[in-house]
Order: structure tokens, then sequence, then C-alpha cells
């Protein structure tokens, strides 16, 4: 029988460390928070008529779903933290060059790297989705923790690229695992879809409500590829066949956001542990929604009925459209701010700070945010020239990387920094 820690009281369920003053909200939380309530006022009735040698562990029965046969208990410290434990990536076999894009596009290498610093990406072959990659990573990342899948209690799943408009990657992750009738959450919030993801995942470790959590970030970029099926075949060398004017010019309209995005997966599991110095330390966030529309898709959206159509894919709606003079200022406005932010609030500098990762947009923003904030070259790593933007997985292959390669020791505090679509931002503490 699994065991489920919960808070002995539920006050504070949702703060974290530096977070005084936090408030719960009430629209989104008063369901849980008014069932936690009930089961300590359940918790405290049970141990009004425990002798005192009784009172701890105090068994107090759970309506928490996620499996039928378990129970809950009362913590005999502090508050858990959600702790990486584990970590694992997946990057499809096909690499895609500069040079291989200039063949269906105006474009060249020199272009792409002077602008973004991409210098090569990875795309799927047809057929292999978003979930096929999370699941990869996953399995890697629960062999690297040495978990059982059967111990998995949660799956928390950041894409903007799902196998289907619904149901989320999440349940198809969890059905091809065979994680049993755990709960999943899909997170759509585009790149910093995994720090989102994070503190969901906090947040729930924190009330009890998950011990064993898989976080995966995984994105299937090459679907939003404007090119023809034939225009692919001559993209790969399959065919002397070029594309044809009306198709060039068509496939080079979109060339400002086609050539940065490639296509990964990546996952860490995260388990909760009471000891305080390590696990996911303080976060913060934001969004400005009022600035969406500087990136994002213009159609295929409910917004139109119906919510696609032949005439929006002729104009090209369904593919990404982006502002990038806008969001180059105001992701290294952000990204800086945000970083900043959360370091004061923690009352440490970058001198404690062991790595900074952050998002792979773009390396232009990243080394200008990096020598605002004075981060040495030790610290910080790039993978953007291998991958592209790989959206909600640049954070966690990122992790996985620089465990892989000795960067990332248990105990180093690990500084998370991600700009998207929204606008969103945020900022993540992080002891390994």
């Amino acid at each position: 029988m699994e065991v489920v820690v919960l808070p002995a009281e539920p006050a504070g369920l949702f703060r974290s460390a530096g977070s005084e003053g936090l408030r719960v909200e009430e629209h989104h939380r008063r369901p849980l928070v008014e069932d936690l309530v009930e089961r300590a006022a359940a918790h405290r009735e049970v141990r009004r008529h425990l002798t005192p040698s009784q009172h701890r562990p105090t068994i107090v029965p759970s309506r928490v779903p996620a499996q039928p046969d378990r129970i809950a208990i009362a913590p005999r410290g502090g508050p858990m933290r959600a702790v990486i434990v584990g970590s694992g990536s997946e990057i499809p076999p096909t690499v895609v060059t500069n040079r291989m894009l200039s063949r269906v596009m105006d474009t060249s290498d020199e272009w792409i790297r002077e602008r973004s610093g991409v210098e090569t990406r990875y795309y799927v072959e047809p057929g292999t989705t978003t979930s096929d990659l999370g699941v990869a990573a996953a399995r890697r990342a629960l062999v690297a923790a040495r978990v059982e899948p059967s111990a998995v209690d949660l799956v928390v799943f950041a894409t903007m690229t799902p196998d289907h408009y619904f149901p989320g990657a999440g349940p198809l992750l969890q059905a091809k695992l065979g994680l049993g009738n755990v709960p999943c959450f899909d997170i759509r919030q585009q790149c910093v879809g995994f720090l989102y993801g994070l503190q969901l995942v906090d947040a729930h470790v924190r009330a009890g409500l998950a011990r064993t959590v898989l976080l995966v970030g995984a994105e299937v970029h090459s679907g939003f590829m404007p090119y023809t099926a034939a225009n692919w075949d001559y993209l790969y060398g399959r065919t002397d066949v070029p594309p044809t004017p009306a198709e060039h010019e068509w496939n080079s309209r979109f060339r400002h956001l086609t050539v940065l995005f490639g296509d990964a997966g990546a996952a860490v599991v995260m388990r909760a542990e009471e000891d305080g110095s390590r696990g996911v330390i303080d976060q913060v966030l934001g969004t400005d929604g009022a600035e969406y529309d500087k990136l994002y898709v213009p159609g295929t959206g409910f917004k139109h009925r119906p919510y696609t159509d032949p005439e929006q894919f002729a104009r090209g709606d369904h593919i990404p459209v982006m502002d990038g003079r806008y969001v180059f200022k105001l992701a290294t406005t952000r990204m800086v701010e945000v970083a900043q932010q959360v370091l004061e609030r923690n009352r440490v500098t970058i001198d404690d700070v062991s790595l900074v990762l952050m998002h792979q947009a773009n390396r232009r923003i990243n080394e200008h945010c990096q020598k605002v904030l004075g981060i040495p070259d030790a610290k910080v790593i790039h993978n953007i020239q291998k991958y592209g933007n790989t959206t909600a997985a640049t954070i966690p292959l990122l992790w996985d990387e620089a465990a892989r390669e000795g960067r990332l020791r248990q105990g180093d505090l690990v500084l998370l920094v991600a700009f998207g679509a929204g606008m969103s931002w945020g900022a993540t503490l992080v002891r390994a």
C-alpha cells in the first residue's frame, strides 16, 4: 500500500520559499482548499480520541483518487519539496542543416546563424508524435532516477504540439507507459511550459497530493512546416525535383520562424522529499495577455467558425506569426527582470548559482541576458546551435545534457529562465 503525506494543516499549502504573503487564488484553488480543510478537520477529530502515544502517525482516509488503494498520513516534519531525481531526453534521428533548408526557401546558413545561432535541428519522420518523444524521454528519466513506472502518481506534460487537438499528450503518454489511472495534466504555455509545470508539480508535492511525478516537455514542430511532401523529399535529397517558384515563395514567406524550430522530448522525475536543502526553492512567473498577438497562430481556433477551413490554410493562418523585433526586445527585458527578482527575493546572487539554464529561443537573446546579469561563460549552457528552439523541451533538455556531461551535481543551485508566447516569462531556483 502506497502512502501519501498530507499537510497537517491546510494553511500555506501553495506558499513557496520566499513568497511571504502569497494569496491563494480563490477562483482556481477553492475546491482543493475546501477538500483539504475537510480532511484536516477529520485529522483533528481522529487525534482527539487518541492517547498521546498514538498521535503519530495518524491515519486519515484520503479522497485523492490517484490510486484506489491509498491512505494518507500526517507528515512528521516540515513541508515536502519536489526534487528532480532523474532526467532523460529523446532527439529524433534526422538532422536538418541550414543549407538543407536553403534548398526549399530563400535563406542561407549565414543568415540563420547570424540572426538566431541555429546551425542544425532534428525532425521526426511522419508518424512519430509528440507523445512518442515524451515516452522515450520519460523512460530514460525513470531509469536514471531508479524509479519504477508503477511508482508514478502524477503526469504533467508541457507541449504546444500535442498529437491531437484533444485529448492532451499526457493521457497518451500515460497509456503508452502503462502507468495505470494516475491523473495527467497538459500545460500549453509554449516556451515557458516547463517552468509552469514545475510550479504545478511543486504545489502538488507540497500539498501532499503527489509523491513521484513525471514532468515532460516535448514538441514536434516539423508539423508546422509549410512544405509539400515533394518539398520534404527535395529537402532530404530524396528527389531532384525542386519546389516550383510559387512553392519556393510560399516557403520563404515563413522563414523567419520555420528556420528556428526543432523536434525533441525531455523529461524529469520529481520526488517528494523532506530534505529542505534540495528541490524547487522559489519561482517568479508572469504573463501579459495584452501582447498575445506578437507571437501566435492566427487561425485554426474556435474564434473561427468552423475552427478550420481551406481558406485559413490557403492564407497560411495555421502557421505561427511573430513580430520578431518586439519579441526580442520584450524577451531580453523580461528575462533579466524575472531572474533578478527571484535572486533578490531569496537573497542570493549569480555568484551563488552554479548553473544558469535559459530557454533556447535565440542565441542573441541569451547572450544579451548573460551580459546584463553578469553570468560567467562557465555557468551557461547553450544548445540552440544543435537543436534549435524546442519550446517546452529546451530547459529539461539542457538539464539532462548538463547531468550527463557531469556539469550538474547534487547540491548545485540552478537558475532556470524562460520567455515565450502569451506573452509569458518565468524564473525558477532549484537545488539539484
